[in-house]
Protein backbone atom coordinates (compact mmCIF):
# COMPACT_ATOMS: atom_id res chain seq x y z
CA UNK A 1 0.00 0.00 0.00
CA UNK A 2 1.08 3.57 -0.63
CA UNK A 3 2.19 5.54 2.43
CA UNK A 4 0.34 8.82 2.89
CA UNK A 5 1.62 10.05 6.28
CA UNK A 6 4.78 9.33 8.27
CA UNK A 7 5.67 10.19 11.83
CA UNK A 8 9.45 10.54 12.23
CA UNK A 9 11.02 10.48 15.68
CA UNK A 10 14.43 12.13 15.43
CA UNK A 11 17.56 11.18 17.35
CA UNK A 12 21.32 11.30 16.97
CA UNK A 13 21.85 7.89 15.38
CA UNK A 14 18.63 5.86 15.63
CA UNK A 15 15.39 7.10 14.03
CA UNK A 16 11.90 5.63 14.38
CA UNK A 17 9.42 5.67 11.49
CA UNK A 18 5.67 5.15 11.75
CA UNK A 19 3.72 5.28 8.47
CA UNK A 20 0.03 4.96 7.61
CA UNK A 21 -1.95 4.82 4.36
CA UNK A 22 -4.93 6.92 3.29
CA UNK A 23 -7.26 4.71 5.36
CA UNK A 24 -5.17 5.18 8.54
CA UNK A 25 -3.86 1.60 8.40
CA UNK A 26 -0.32 1.13 9.70
CA UNK A 27 1.88 0.07 6.76
CA UNK A 28 5.37 0.66 8.13
CA UNK A 29 6.87 0.67 11.59
CA UNK A 30 10.63 0.38 11.66
CA UNK A 31 13.89 1.66 13.10
CA UNK A 32 16.47 3.32 10.85
CA UNK A 33 20.12 4.09 11.40
CA UNK A 34 21.39 7.53 10.44
CA UNK A 35 22.88 6.32 7.15
CA UNK A 36 19.59 4.62 6.21
CA UNK A 37 17.30 7.59 6.71
CA UNK A 38 17.69 9.51 3.44
CA UNK A 39 17.83 6.37 1.21
CA UNK A 40 14.60 5.17 2.85
CA UNK A 41 12.73 8.42 2.12
CA UNK A 42 14.27 8.64 -1.36
CA UNK A 43 12.62 5.30 -2.18
CA UNK A 44 9.16 6.59 -1.19
CA UNK A 45 6.74 8.66 -3.26
CA UNK A 46 6.10 12.17 -1.86
CA UNK A 47 4.10 12.04 1.36
CA UNK A 48 3.33 14.04 4.49
CA UNK A 49 6.12 13.76 7.09
CA UNK A 50 5.67 15.01 10.63
CA UNK A 51 8.46 15.57 13.14
CA UNK A 52 9.03 17.44 16.37
CA UNK A 53 10.76 20.82 16.17
CA UNK A 54 13.86 19.82 18.11
CA UNK A 55 17.62 19.72 17.59
CA UNK A 56 18.62 18.86 13.97
CA UNK A 57 14.96 19.02 12.90
CA UNK A 58 15.48 21.91 10.47
CA UNK A 59 18.42 20.12 8.84
CA UNK A 60 16.46 16.92 8.23
CA UNK A 61 13.42 18.92 7.12
CA UNK A 62 15.46 20.66 4.41
CA UNK A 63 16.93 17.34 3.25
CA UNK A 64 13.50 15.66 3.02
CA UNK A 65 12.02 18.67 1.22
CA UNK A 66 14.68 18.17 -1.45
CA UNK A 67 13.29 14.66 -1.92
CA UNK A 68 9.82 16.07 -2.58
CA UNK A 69 8.14 15.34 0.77
CA UNK A 70 5.75 17.69 2.59
CA UNK A 71 7.42 18.41 5.93
CA UNK A 72 5.53 19.66 8.98
CA UNK A 73 7.33 20.41 12.25
CA UNK A 74 5.43 20.64 15.52
CA UNK A 75 6.35 21.83 19.04
CA UNK A 76 7.12 18.82 21.21
CA UNK A 77 4.64 20.03 23.85
CA UNK A 78 1.83 19.79 21.30
CA UNK A 79 2.75 16.23 20.35
CA UNK A 80 3.00 14.86 23.90
CA UNK A 81 -0.80 14.58 24.49
CA UNK A 82 -1.02 12.07 21.62
CA UNK A 83 1.35 9.58 23.27
CA UNK A 84 -0.88 6.71 24.39
CA UNK A 85 1.17 5.07 27.12
CA UNK A 86 4.80 4.88 28.10
CA UNK A 87 7.78 6.66 26.55
CA UNK A 88 9.34 4.75 23.65
CA UNK A 89 10.60 5.79 20.25
CA UNK A 90 7.84 3.76 18.57
CA UNK A 91 5.15 5.42 20.71
CA UNK A 92 6.60 8.86 19.97
CA UNK A 93 6.65 8.22 16.22
CA UNK A 94 3.05 7.02 16.34
CA UNK A 95 2.02 10.12 18.31
CA UNK A 96 3.78 12.37 15.78
CA UNK A 97 2.01 10.58 12.92
CA UNK A 98 -1.36 11.20 14.56
CA UNK A 99 -0.65 14.78 15.65
CA UNK A 100 0.49 15.95 12.21
CA UNK A 101 -2.94 15.13 10.74
CA UNK A 102 -4.93 17.16 13.28
CA UNK A 103 -6.64 20.17 11.67
CA UNK A 104 -5.96 22.45 14.65
CA UNK A 105 -2.27 21.57 14.99
CA UNK A 106 0.23 24.45 14.83
CA UNK A 107 3.40 23.99 12.83
CA UNK A 108 6.90 25.44 12.92
CA UNK A 109 8.21 26.77 9.57
CA UNK A 110 11.51 25.34 8.36
CA UNK A 111 14.41 27.74 8.85
CA UNK A 112 16.98 28.38 6.15
CA UNK A 113 20.72 27.75 6.70
CA UNK A 114 21.25 31.53 6.75
CA UNK A 115 18.72 31.97 9.56
CA UNK A 116 20.27 29.16 11.57
CA UNK A 117 23.73 30.67 11.07
CA UNK A 118 22.48 34.00 12.45
CA UNK A 119 20.82 32.23 15.38
CA UNK A 120 24.06 30.38 16.12
CA UNK A 121 25.74 33.76 16.58
CA UNK A 122 22.98 34.81 18.96
CA UNK A 123 23.23 31.58 20.97
CA UNK A 124 27.01 31.93 21.23
CA UNK A 125 26.66 35.59 22.20
CA UNK A 126 24.16 34.73 24.94
CA UNK A 127 26.55 32.10 26.33
CA UNK A 128 29.52 34.47 26.30
CA UNK A 129 27.53 37.20 28.05
CA UNK A 130 26.73 34.76 30.86
CA UNK A 131 30.35 33.63 31.08
CA UNK A 132 31.60 37.23 31.20
CA UNK A 133 29.17 37.99 34.02
CA UNK A 134 30.33 34.92 35.94
CA UNK A 135 33.99 35.92 35.54
CA UNK A 136 33.38 39.50 36.66
CA UNK A 137 31.42 38.31 39.69
CA UNK A 138 34.18 35.84 40.55
CA UNK A 139 36.85 38.57 40.44
CA UNK A 140 34.65 40.87 42.52
CA UNK A 141 34.06 38.16 45.14
CA UNK A 142 37.74 37.19 45.25
CA UNK A 143 38.97 40.74 45.79
CA UNK A 144 36.23 41.42 48.34
CA UNK A 145 37.91 38.83 50.57
CA UNK A 146 40.90 41.20 50.76
CA UNK A 147 38.92 44.38 51.38
CA UNK A 148 38.79 45.58 47.77
CA UNK A 149 35.31 46.66 46.74
CA UNK A 150 34.42 46.81 43.03
CA UNK A 151 30.95 48.37 42.77
CA UNK A 152 30.85 48.43 38.98
CA UNK A 153 33.03 46.91 36.28
CA UNK A 154 36.57 45.70 36.88
CA UNK A 155 38.70 48.49 38.33
CA UNK A 156 41.41 46.89 40.44
CA UNK A 157 42.67 49.01 43.34
CA UNK A 158 46.36 48.27 42.96
CA UNK A 159 47.34 50.16 46.09
CA UNK A 160 45.52 47.60 48.26
CA UNK A 161 47.66 44.72 49.57
CA UNK A 162 46.75 41.39 47.93
CA UNK A 163 48.67 38.13 48.35
CA UNK A 164 50.66 37.15 45.28
CA UNK A 165 48.68 33.96 44.65
CA UNK A 166 45.34 35.78 44.82
CA UNK A 167 46.65 38.53 42.54
CA UNK A 168 47.63 35.92 39.93
CA UNK A 169 44.18 34.33 40.01
CA UNK A 170 42.48 37.72 39.75
CA UNK A 171 44.72 38.58 36.82
CA UNK A 172 43.91 35.36 35.00
CA UNK A 173 40.18 35.76 35.54
CA UNK A 174 40.35 39.39 34.46
CA UNK A 175 42.21 38.46 31.29
CA UNK A 176 39.68 35.76 30.50
CA UNK A 177 36.87 38.27 31.02
CA UNK A 178 38.60 40.70 28.65
CA UNK A 179 39.09 37.94 26.06
CA UNK A 180 35.41 37.02 26.35
CA UNK A 181 34.45 40.66 25.92
CA UNK A 182 36.60 40.84 22.76
CA UNK A 183 34.85 37.76 21.37
CA UNK A 184 31.48 39.33 22.11
CA UNK A 185 32.55 42.43 20.23
CA UNK A 186 33.47 40.31 17.19
CA UNK A 187 30.08 38.56 17.26
CA UNK A 188 28.31 41.92 17.52
CA UNK A 189 30.18 43.14 14.44
CA UNK A 190 29.25 39.96 12.55
CA UNK A 191 25.58 40.42 13.52
CA UNK A 192 25.73 44.06 12.41
CA UNK A 193 27.12 42.97 9.03
CA UNK A 194 24.35 40.35 8.68
CA UNK A 195 21.73 42.93 9.62
CA UNK A 196 22.89 45.21 6.80
CA UNK A 197 22.40 42.42 4.25
CA UNK A 198 18.97 41.28 5.50
CA UNK A 199 15.97 43.30 4.36
CA UNK A 200 13.72 42.25 7.26
CA UNK A 201 16.35 43.11 9.87
CA UNK A 202 16.91 46.52 8.26
CA UNK A 203 13.21 47.31 8.44
CA UNK A 204 12.93 46.10 12.03
CA UNK A 205 15.76 48.47 12.96
CA UNK A 206 13.41 51.38 12.23
CA UNK A 207 11.34 50.52 15.34
CA UNK A 208 12.29 52.60 18.42
CA UNK A 209 13.93 50.42 21.05
CA UNK A 210 15.08 47.70 18.64
CA UNK A 211 18.78 47.64 17.76
CA UNK A 212 20.91 45.33 15.63
CA UNK A 213 20.78 42.48 18.17
CA UNK A 214 17.00 42.51 18.50
CA UNK A 215 16.41 43.04 14.77
CA UNK A 216 18.66 40.16 13.70
CA UNK A 217 17.22 37.84 16.37
CA UNK A 218 13.66 38.50 15.21
CA UNK A 219 14.55 38.19 11.52
CA UNK A 220 16.37 34.90 12.09
CA UNK A 221 13.75 33.39 14.41
CA UNK A 222 10.59 34.20 12.45
CA UNK A 223 10.63 32.40 9.12
CA UNK A 224 7.12 33.38 8.03
CA UNK A 225 5.29 36.10 9.95
CA UNK A 226 2.06 35.33 8.06
CA UNK A 227 1.68 32.15 10.13
CA UNK A 228 0.39 34.48 12.86
CA UNK A 229 -3.05 35.89 12.19
CA UNK A 230 -2.42 39.12 14.08
CA UNK A 231 0.13 41.05 16.07
CA UNK A 232 -1.55 39.93 19.27
CA UNK A 233 -1.06 36.29 18.29
CA UNK A 234 2.62 37.01 17.66
CA UNK A 235 2.92 38.71 21.06
CA UNK A 236 1.23 35.70 22.64
CA UNK A 237 3.75 33.41 20.90
CA UNK A 238 6.48 35.42 22.60
CA UNK A 239 4.77 35.05 25.98
CA UNK A 240 4.02 38.78 26.33
CA UNK A 241 0.25 38.51 26.78
CA UNK A 242 -1.55 37.93 30.12
CA UNK A 243 -2.19 34.37 31.25
CA UNK A 244 -5.91 33.63 31.31
CA UNK A 245 -7.75 31.89 34.14
CA UNK A 246 -11.32 32.09 32.88
CA UNK A 247 -14.24 29.88 33.84
CA UNK A 248 -17.99 30.16 34.28
CA UNK A 249 -18.20 33.25 32.13
CA UNK A 250 -15.74 35.14 34.34
CA UNK A 251 -12.56 36.32 32.63
CA UNK A 252 -9.47 36.61 34.80
CA UNK A 253 -6.14 37.84 33.47
CA UNK A 254 -2.88 37.33 35.34
CA UNK A 255 0.76 38.04 34.62
CA UNK A 256 2.30 37.50 31.19
CA UNK A 257 2.47 33.84 30.23
CA UNK A 258 6.23 33.68 29.45
CA UNK A 259 5.44 30.69 27.24
CA UNK A 260 7.43 31.69 24.17
CA UNK A 261 11.02 32.29 23.17
CA UNK A 262 12.72 33.60 26.32
CA UNK A 263 15.64 35.11 24.37
CA UNK A 264 13.43 37.21 22.07
CA UNK A 265 11.23 38.26 24.97
CA UNK A 266 14.28 39.35 26.96
CA UNK A 267 15.64 41.38 24.06
CA UNK A 268 12.32 43.20 23.65
CA UNK A 269 12.01 43.95 27.36
CA UNK A 270 15.62 45.15 27.59
CA UNK A 271 15.12 47.33 24.52
CA UNK A 272 12.00 48.92 26.00
CA UNK A 273 13.81 49.45 29.32
CA UNK A 274 16.46 51.43 27.46
CA UNK A 275 13.77 53.38 25.62
CA UNK A 276 12.01 54.29 28.86
CA UNK A 277 15.29 55.46 30.40
CA UNK A 278 15.64 57.83 27.45
CA UNK A 279 12.09 59.10 28.06
CA UNK A 280 12.96 59.92 31.66
CA UNK A 281 16.02 61.88 30.54
CA UNK A 282 14.26 63.82 27.77
CA UNK A 283 10.48 63.60 28.21
CA UNK A 284 9.91 66.52 25.84
CA UNK A 285 11.16 64.47 22.86
CA UNK A 286 9.29 61.24 23.74
CA UNK A 287 6.01 59.91 22.40
CA UNK A 288 3.26 61.60 24.46
CA UNK A 289 1.38 58.31 24.74
CA UNK A 290 4.42 56.63 26.28
CA UNK A 291 4.80 59.51 28.76
CA UNK A 292 1.12 59.13 29.67
CA UNK A 293 1.56 55.37 30.10
CA UNK A 294 4.46 55.93 32.51
CA UNK A 295 2.37 58.44 34.44
CA UNK A 296 -0.37 55.91 35.22
CA UNK A 297 1.57 52.61 35.38
CA UNK A 298 4.65 51.38 37.30
CA UNK A 299 7.86 51.34 35.27
CA UNK A 300 8.09 47.53 35.03
CA UNK A 301 4.46 47.22 33.96
CA UNK A 302 4.98 49.94 31.35
CA UNK A 303 8.13 48.20 30.11
CA UNK A 304 6.32 44.91 29.51
CA UNK A 305 3.36 46.74 27.95
CA UNK A 306 5.75 48.48 25.56
CA UNK A 307 7.42 45.15 24.74
CA UNK A 308 3.97 43.75 23.88
CA UNK A 309 3.24 46.80 21.72
CA UNK A 310 6.62 46.57 19.97
CA UNK A 311 6.10 42.86 19.25
CA UNK A 312 2.85 43.74 17.46
CA UNK A 313 4.57 46.46 15.46
CA UNK A 314 7.37 44.05 14.55
CA UNK A 315 4.81 41.52 13.32
CA UNK A 316 3.15 44.13 11.10
CA UNK A 317 6.50 45.12 9.61
CA UNK A 318 7.53 41.51 8.93
CA UNK A 319 4.13 40.40 7.62
CA UNK A 320 3.43 43.42 5.39
CA UNK A 321 6.94 44.31 4.24
CA UNK A 322 6.70 47.86 5.56
CA UNK A 323 8.86 50.10 7.71
CA UNK A 324 8.00 51.79 10.98
CA UNK A 325 5.85 54.89 10.76
CA UNK A 326 5.34 56.80 13.99
CA UNK A 327 2.10 58.38 12.81
CA UNK A 328 0.41 54.99 12.39
CA UNK A 329 1.08 53.47 15.80
CA UNK A 330 -1.78 51.50 17.35
CA UNK A 331 -2.91 52.29 20.88
CA UNK A 332 -0.34 51.23 23.50
CA UNK A 333 -1.19 48.15 25.55
CA UNK A 334 -1.97 48.99 29.15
Amino acid sequence: MEISTIGLDLAKNVFQVHGIDADDNVVVRRTLRRAQLLPFFASLPPCLVGMEACGTAHHWARELIKLGHDIRQMPAAYVKPYVKRGKTDAADAEAICEAVTRPTMRFVPVKSPEQQAALSMHRARDLLVKQRTQLVNMVRALLAEFGINIPQGIRLALEMPVPREAAKIAGRLSQQALDTHAQLREIDLDLLAWQRTNDTARRLMSIPGIGPIGATALAASVTDASQFRSGREFAAWLGLTPRQHSSGGKERLGRISKMGDKYLRTLLVVGMTSLIKGVKRKPETADPRLVALLARKPVRVATVAMANHTARVAWAIMARGETYRAGHQPRLAA
